[in-house]
């Protein structure tokens, strides 16, 4: 196939023209952030690449060896709305989904165990089991954060808070949030 111009979703080399992802970025302070253990917010406006630069920093991220990173779009979680528990059912099986397609760690059954048990700390709970048995500190990348509203999104940031302080060997090292706002 030919390549040609893309504007309706995350671009590919072999698909599209398009310029080095992390090029676009200053990756050096990326890098810092996520080698300091901090958790931060990537934010632009629609269709700038932001998905783009999220798979290409975690395959970086996967290719350097000291990381094990992962990516996840948990905007299907929008339709559930203020149904919290639904919600993070889905992010829960959404990002499990991811960590044993990129990381090759086997933790869904363990994911939906944490979803039926675990009223409100699902996702805790599942990225401290992805954590324990990740080789390497885990890196996560959240995109289309900003499309949860309401108690959706405070749980999933609590979630994420309350984890914090047991990282980098029971919790992420990094959490990075992405979306338009």
């Amino acid at each position: 196939m030919e390549k040609h111009f893309n504007t309706a979703g995350p671009s590919t080399p072999d698909l599209h023209y398009m310029l080095d992802p992390l090029s676009r970025v200053d990756l050096d302070s990326l890098l810092s952030l996520i080698g300091q253990r901090r958790y931060f917010v990537l934010h632009a406006p629609r269709q700038t690449g932001k998905t783009t630069c999220l798979l290409a920093l975690r395959d970086a991220l996967n290719a350097a060896g000291q990381y094990n990173a992962v990516y996840a779009n948990i905007e299907s979680a929008q339709a559930m709305r203020g149904h919290v528990a639904a919600a993070m059912a889905v992010i829960t099986t959404d990002v499990s989904e991811q960590i044993e397609r990129t990381l090759k760690i086997a933790i869904q059954a363990d994911a939906r165990l944490a979803t039926d048990t675990a009223d409100g700390s699902s996702l805790r709970v599942l990225l401290r089991m992805a954590s324990e048995r990740s080789d390497k500190p885990l890196i996560v990348l959240l995109d289309e954060v900003d499309a949860l509203v309401g108690d959706t999104l405070i749980s999933l940031l609590r979630q994420i808070r309350a984890g914090y302080t047991d990282r980098p060997d029971f919790f992420p090292q990094t959490v990075v949030l992405c979306g338009v706002r």
